[in-house]
């Protein structure tokens, strides 16, 4: 279980600078204060890619101000749900977590037309993701 009662979700890719951003980013911004999200990556990039901070600024969300972060154990062990997003073998596993791996297409290298549908297939996921975890309080 996550430190809080909020339910917990990290997304991991390998350089930390594309996928795992952008779902945080969605997740931060699409549920607010109602999901604990952190991100990683098993290889950490210097910088998150710039084609994914301009498609993001597109929608209106600013992850210019990012940085990298390595994939530790205590934010395995910190989170409720994992998802995984071409990690491989480096992804580690903790009994009790509920994982996901989420196939998707690697903007590393990809310019702003190639990113933008990798972008709305994580909005996507996302929202369905919120919706299973952290679903809007009903009136």
């Amino acid at each position: 279980m996550s430190d809080t009662a909020l339910p917990s979700v990290l997304f991991v890719c390998v350089h930390n600078a594309g996928r795992s951003q952008m779902a945080a980013a969605f997740l931060t911004h699409l549920a607010g204060d109602r999901v604990q999200v952190r991100s990683a990556g098993s290889a950490p990039a210097h910088t998150v890619n710039p084609s994914v901070v301009a498609a993001m600024a597109e929608v209106g969300i600013d992850v210019s101000a990012e940085v990298p972060r390595l994939l530790t154990t205590d934010a395995v062990q910190a989170s409720d749900v994992v998802v995984t997003m071409g990690c491989g073998d480096t992804c580690l596993v903790f009994p009790g977590r509920r994982y996901l791996d989420w196939q998707l297409t690697d903007p590393a290298g990809q310019g702003l037309e190639a990113v933008r549908p990798i972008r709305d297939e994580i909005e996507q996921r996302v929202r369905i993701l919120i919706g299973e975890i952290a679903p809007a309080s009903q009136p």
